[in-house]
């Protein structure tokens, strides 16, 4: 019994890699507490942080706390972890690789925090917008959130004793090599950015791209832009097609163009002209559907003769840019230029040919062609 004692002390005491069992069983406890504790803890320190940005008149402080609070409940993580090396007295190798993933787990908690708060942080950056595109500053956001991954990525390697700089460099020769069989990735990438520093268009504009594609933009990417067709089909464009082609943006209209012409028949009197012109050009003028004479140009005029019509000019512009209001007021001036037409008793033209014959025959009628008779049926000839 005496040695199977010693044997138990020896045990307890060196346990696995010089740790007593009861630092072992100690550490792992404290680990355990910190792990029931986190969800009070959390609790208590969020809490105390809310009753300090509600002091302050601003809301981002608010939705800043809001996005760290997933980083806020690692802390007890983290901290467990540590008191719990620090009871095992752990030294040599075993106490370094210890250091190590704790100094890591800190600064993941860190840029964890860091690359959440960048959201509601973006907010102050959208107030560049008048000098930058709305997409060109969610590019930024992005590139932020990268450039954030990327040093936190370096900062746990260098806690780990991994150079990055050597990294860096054989990053830098394999983009070289990249880049050589990547011309077109970068010649998009290249293209979106001009086409949001230009302010060509943004997501929900309607555009027409010259034998390639027409309807809403959705997205605009770091290559290719999705552009959805009005059969709802989508179309994904590079983002160089854009850049070197003419893109006509028709949600930047200011106005939307009416230019018809209407034909009515050569029988029309110059006084039924007249009429037809000025009622028509009085219900422009006050119609407030359409854009006054002092912003567009607009035109009812007798434009020209034509084939079988006399042609009226109609030049207009609507104030709205919308498709369907669009087309509900060109349907009521339709009405409308029928109703003026007819009740100046003229009438629409329509293709036709006057044939006008100068003279007809009089008395002198063909001669009358007698075929020629001949020899009876069974007769000889």
């Amino acid at each position: 019994m005496n040695e199977f004692w010693t044997l138990v002390v020896d045990v307890w005491q060196h346990g696995v890699v010089g740790i007593d069992v009861g630092r072992m069983a100690a550490a792992v406890g404290i680990f355990l507490v910190f792990m029931m504790l986190r969800g009070l803890l959390t609790r208590f320190l969020m809490g105390w942080l809310r009753m300090m940005t509600k002091r302050t008149p601003w809301t981002l402080d608010d939705q800043i706390l809001a996005t760290i609070e997933p980083p806020v409940r690692f802390v007890p993580v983290v901290m467990g972890l540590f008191f719990a090396f620090q009871v095992l007295e752990l030294k040599g190798m075993p106490d370094q690789m210890a250091s190590n993933l704790v100094r890591s787990l800190i600064a993941f908690t860190i840029f964890w925090a860091l690359y959440r708060v960048i959201d509601p942080l973006s907010i102050l950056l959208h107030r560049l917008d008048s000098v930058f595109s709305t997409e060109l500053v969610e590019w930024m956001a992005r590139a932020i959130r990268v450039l954030v991954f990327i040093i936190g990525a370096a900062a746990v390697l260098e806690i780990w004793g991994i150079k990055v700089g050597p990294i860096i460099a054989g990053f830098g020769l394999i983009g070289v090599a990249v880049a050589l069989g990547a011309q077109d990735l970068f010649k998009n990438l290249i293209a979106g950015l001009l086409i949001l520093a230009e302010k060509r268009f943004h997501k929900g504009d309607w555009i027409n791209v010259d034998g390639v594609v027409e309807g809403h933009v959705e997205a605009i990417g770091f290559r290719s832009t999705m552009v959805r067709r009005f059969d709802k089909a989508p179309v994904m464009v590079p983002n160089s097609q854009l850049s070197d082609t003419a893109v006509i943006n028709f949600t930047a209209m200011t106005h939307r163009r009416i230019k018809w012409l209407i034909g009515v028949e050569y029988r029309t009197t110059v006084d039924q002209l007249r009429q037809i012109r000025d009622q028509i050009a009085a219900y422009i003028d006050e119609t407030p559907d359409f854009a006054p004479k002092t912003d567009v140009s607009t035109f009812v005029r007798i434009d020209s003769f034509g084939d079988s019509s006399i042609n009226i000019m109609v030049y207009c512009f609507t104030l709205t840019t919308k498709w369907g209001e669009y087309l509900e007021i060109k349907e009521r001036l339709a009405y409308k230029v029928m109703d003026i037409v007819h009740g100046a008793g003229a009438a629409f033209a329509f293709p036709s040919q006057s044939i006008y014959v100068e003279s007809l025959p009089g008395d002198d009628a063909p001669e009358i062609f007698q075929p020629p008779v001949g020899p009876a049926p069974g007769k000889d000839a």
